[in-house]
């Protein structure tokens, strides 16, 4: 079990999708570039059965910005975003109301 402390540990942000291409080694893997703030990472992810490119391009997401980084079929990844699913879809976790990229979630 995780206490409460581990939990503050998490830096979750919002971060904005600047672009969104396929992983040139991965067939359900995205390279999203993202802004957080006015910080550009790149992350992977697993999403590309559920989302296009296009739906992705500008959209606001809740990440884990203090990952340690992670080399994923060859390209580095410096978050991860946070989604939910069950056996018949995935959703992005986002904001329900317009917020600035960067603002930390609590």
């Amino acid at each position: 079990m995780a206490s409460y402390e581990d939990f503050q540990k998490l830096e979750i942000k919002v971060a904005e999708i600047e672009s969104a291409v396929p992983h040139p080694n991965a067939d359900r893997l995205y390279v999203l570039g993202i802004k957080v703030g006015d910080v550009r990472k790149t992350i992977v992810a697993g999403i590309r059965a559920h989302y296009s490119e296009e739906e992705l391009k500008g959209k606001k997401i809740v990440i884990i910005d203090n990952l340690e980084p992670a080399v994923i079929r060859g390209v580095e990844s410096n978050g991860m975003l946070l989604a939910a699913s069950d056996a018949a879809m995935l959703t992005l976790i986002v904001p329900e109301r317009p917020i600035s990229d960067g603002a930390k979630v609590k």
